[in-house]
C-alpha cells in the first residue's frame, strides 16, 4: 500500500510542470507550493526543459549555466567562441611543453659533468691509533673517531679517509693483516665500525679506508692452511724451494724486500721459502691464483656492504712478479752481488708494475661498480702508488675507455724536505703536464709514512703548504693535525691540547684552513677554473684560477724563500695598479689592497689577491702552454648555470 502511494507521488511530482534547478538547491525548509493556474510561472515558455517533450530545446537566448546536461553543453562548447580559445590553449600547452623538454636536453647536452662528491671538498686522513682515545686505553680508537666528527665538520671536509684498522699485528703500520673480515681489538667492535659509518653519512660525510690486498699477516689463517698445504689455499702464496744448508739459506734468486735484504724466507713446516715484498711477517698472495682474486673481490664486497664509500689501494705494484725468476739487474754492475742487500740497489723490473696488474686493479673498479648503481652512492677508488715514477703513477688513472683508479694520490709534496719555489713549481707542473686529460688532480703535504710537515719542513711553512693544496686545481688532502701545525709526538707524549688553544686564536693555522676551505667550496673559480703558472724562481710562485664567465681572477703569490720583492705588473700587464688581498698567511693583512708594482713577502707568506678583469689569461696566445683545466666549463650569469661549449 506504501509502495503504491509512493509511486503515485514521484508521477505526480513529474508531471508538475516545474522549473528545472539549474544546480542550486533549493532551502528544503520551505514547503512547496501549488501555483494559481493562471499565474505566469505555470506558462509552458517557461519551463526550461520539457521532460517528456522530445523536441530540443532552444538554446537562441540561452546562455550558459552550471549543472547543465551534456546536451546543452555541447551545443555551447561548439560555438568559435568557446571552440578556439580552448584550441589555443591547448596548442600553447603543447608548445611550452615542447620548449621546456628542448631546453632541458639542451641544458644538459652542454652542461660539463657535475662534481662528484670526492672532487668537491678535501678529504680528512685519519690515522686511528694515534688520533682520539675515547677509552682512556692509550690507543685511539673508533669511536674517538665518531666524538671528532663535529670537529671535523668545521673544516668543510667532504671525506673521512681511515688507514687501516683491520685486526693485525703492529708490523708496519698493522699492514700485516690477520683478518680482512675483523676490526683490530684495539680499535673496537664491528659495531663501533657500523655506528661510525652511520655517524658518517648523518653528518653528510662520505667514508673510504685503506687496503693492502698484496700480503696478509703470517698469522693470517690463509698462510697457516697454505704452509701445511691444505687444498685450495695450497697455492695461496708464492712458494718456491731453495737450499738450506748451515742453518743458512740460497735463495732462488737475488730479489729483495723493500725493508732491504733478501725477499724470500724459509719455512719450516713447508720446508720452501716463500716471498716477501716487505717483512717476513708479511707474506705476498699469489694473485696469479683466480681463488685469491676472488677472496679479494669478496672482501670489498663485504666491506661495501657495511656503507664504505670507497677505497685506497696501497702496494698495488707489488701484486704481480715475474714468473721466470730470473735475478734483477744491479744499479751499479760492479757492486759485488753478495753485498747487494739495499732496495735501491737493484732495479725492480721483475718484482714491480707487471704486465697483468693493471687488469688486477680494473676488476677491483669493475666490483666497486657494481654498488655504484644508486644515484648518489658512486664509490671512489683511489691508488697509494708510493716510489713510483711520474709516468707509472699516471697509468692508475687508466685508458681513455677504460678506467681504474678516480686518482692515484699524490705524495710528491709531502716528499720536499727543502721547499722552494723552483721544487714546489715542479712537483705541480709534472703532475699537470702528464695527467691524462679529463682526469682530476689531487694534492697531499704529508701522511702517517712521513715526518709531519710541521717537523720536516718547519712551522713558518704550515699555512703556506695549506694554501697551496686548497688553491691548486683537484682535492686537497690533509693528514690530521696538518690544520693546527701539528708536529711529530712521541707515543709517551701524547698532549692533544692544540685544537683547544687554536680555536680562540684569530690569527690561528686552524683559523686560516677553516677560510680557505670554505672559499674552496664556495668559488667556482677554485673548484673548477682554469689554473695558469705565471712566474717560479727559487723562491716563489706565481699563479691564476680563472674561469669564462666569471670577470674576477685569484692571483695566488706564495713566497717558500727568502725575503723577496715582486712586480705584479711585469707579468700582467693589464693588472690593476692596485688589488685586493682576499685571504693572507698573515690575517692582518686581510682584505687590504697591495700595489702590484712592488710585493714583499717574507719566507712561508702567501696572498690570494682578487681583482676584476674580461682578459682572462688562458685566451692569450703568450700563456696557452702554461695553463690546465681538467672538465672545461664557462659560467652563465643571467642563467647562473655551467655550460661546457665555450
Amino acid at each position: 500500500m506504501a509502495e503504491d502511494k509512493g509511486k503515485r507521488d514521484s508521477i505526480g511530482m513529474s508531471m508538475k510542470g516545474g522549473r528545472t534547478n539549474n544546480g542550486f538547491v533549493q532551502n528544503e525548509d520551505i514547503l512547496e507550493t501549488d501555483p494559481d493556474p493562471g499565474s505566469p510561472e505555470d506558462s509552458p515558455q517557461h519551463n526550461a526543459v520539457d521532460i517528456f517533450g522530445p523536441a530540443e530545446p532552444d538554446l537562441k537566448d540561452v546562455r550558459p549555466y552550471a549543472g547543465m546536461p551534456k546536451e546543452v553543453l555541447f551545443r555551447f562548447s561548439g560555438q568559435a567562441r568557446y571552440r578556439v580559445p580552448r584550441e589555443i590553449l591547448f596548442w600553447l600547452t603543447v608548445a611550452s611543453v615542447l620548449v621546456l623538454t628542448g631546453a632541458t636536453i639542451g641544458i644538459i647536452a652542454i652542461s660539463p659533468k657535475c662534481l662528484d662528491w670526492w672532487q668537491a671538498g678535501p678529504m680528512y686522513r685519519i690515522y686511528p691509533r694515534s688520533f682520539k682515545d675515547s677509552d682512556k686505553d692509550g690507543n685511539g680508537d673508533l669511536k674517538g673517531i665518531q666524538d671528532k666528527l663535529d670537529y671535523i665538520t668545521t673544516l668543510n671536509i667532504k671525506t673521512v679517509w681511515i688507514t687501516s684498522f683491520y685486526k693485525s699485528s703492529l708490523k708496519d703500520f698493522r699492514h700485516g693483516v690477520e683478518d680482512f673480515r675483523e676490526i683490530d681489538p684495539i680499535f673496537g667492535t664491528m659495531k663501533n665500525f657500523e655506528n661510525l659509518v652511520a655517524a658518517i653519512h648523518d653528518k653528510g660525510l662520505k667514508l673510504i679506508i685503506d687496503f693492502i690486498p698484496n700480503h696478509t699477516s703470517d698469522k693470517h689463517a690463509w698462510f697457516q692452511w697454505s704452509r701445511n698445504r691444505t687444498g685450495k689455499y695450497t697455492d695461496y702464496y708464492i712458494w718456491h724451494d731453495c737450499t738450506r744448508a748451515n742453518g743458512k739459506t740460497i735463495p732462488p734468486n737475488n730479489w729483495l724486500s723493500v725493508y732491504g735484504n733478501s725477499s724470500w724466507h724459509f719455512d719450516e713446516v713447508r720446508n720452501q721459502c716463500y716471498f716477501h715484498q716487505f717483512t717476513k711477517e708479511q707474506p705476498d698472495l699469489n694473485f696469479r691464483n683466480p681463488d685469491v682474486q676472488e677472496e679479494i673481490k669478496e672482501i670489498i664486497q663485504f666491506w661495501l656492504s657495511k656503507g664504505v664509500d670507497g677505497f685506497s689501494f696501497d702496494a698495488v705494484q707489488f701484486l704481480l712478479e715475474a714468473k721466470h725468476l730470473r735475478d734483477e739487474a744491479q744499479v751499479n754492475k760492479n757492486q759485488i752481488p753478495d753485498t747487494v742487500t739495499h732496495y735501491s740497489e737493484l732495479y725492480h723490473d721483475f718484482t714491480t708494475t707487471q704486465v697483468g696488474m693493471h687488469d688486477i686493479v680494473r676488476s677491483f673498479r669493475q666490483t666497486m661498480d657494481q654498488y655504484s648503481r644508486e644515484p648518489g652512492r658512486y664509490r671512489f677508488m683511489g691508488i697509494e702508488a708510493h716510489g713510483e715514477n711520474i709516468a707509472k703513477t699516471m697509468m692508475y688513472y687508466g685508458l681513455p675507455f677504460i678506467q681504474e683508479a678516480d686518482f692515484p694520490f699524490n705524495s710528491y709534496l709531502g716528499k720536499l724536505d727543502m721547499p722552494s719555489g723552483n721544487s714546489v713549481f715542479e712537483v705541480i707542473t709534472s703532475w699537470m703536464e702528464n695527467m691524462p686529460e679529463g682526469k682530476w688532480p689531487n694534492w697531499m703535504t704529508g701522511g702517517p709514512d712521513n715526518d709531519r710537515l710541521t717537523s720536516r719542513l718547519g712551522k713558518q711553512y704550515v699555512n703556506i703548504m695549506n694554501m697551496l693544496v686548497f688553491t691548486l686545481p683537484g682535492t686537497p688532502i690533509t693528514y690530521y693535525g696538518e690544520e693546527i701545525g701539528m708536529r711529530n709526538i712521541l707515543a709517551t707524549n701524547l698532549n692533544e691540547t692544540y685544537d683547544v688553544v687554536q680555536k680562540t686564536q684569530p690569527r690561528s693555522a686552524l683559523k686560516l684552513y677553516q677560510e680557505l676551505s670554505l672559499l674552496h667550496a664556495n668559488e667556482l673559480l677554485l673548484s673548477r677554473g682554469w689554473f695558469c703558472y705565471l712566474r717560479n724562481d727559487n723562491h716563489s710562485v706565481v699563479y691564476t684560477r680563472e674561469l669564462d664567465g666569471i670577470d674576477r681572477v685569484f692571483l695566488m703569490v706564495l713566497n717558500f724563500g727568502e725575503l723577496s720583492p715582486l712586480n705584479l705588473k711585469e707579468m700582467i700587464s693589464d693588472i690593476p695598479t692596485r688589488v685586493r688581498i682576499r685571504l693572507s698567511t698573515n690575517s692582518a693583512y686581510k682584505g687590504r689592497e697591495v700595489d702590484t708594482h712592488a710585493i714583499t713577502l717574507d719566507k712561508g707568506e702567501g696572498l690570494i689577491l682578487e681583482y676584476n678583469t674580461r682578459n682572462l689569461l688562458h685566451h692569450q696566445t703568450a700563456f696557452q702552454d702554461r695553463c690546465f683545466v681538467s672538465n672545461r666549463a664557462c659560467y652563465s650569469s643571467v642563467l647562473n648555470i655551467l655550460y661546457s661549449l665555450c
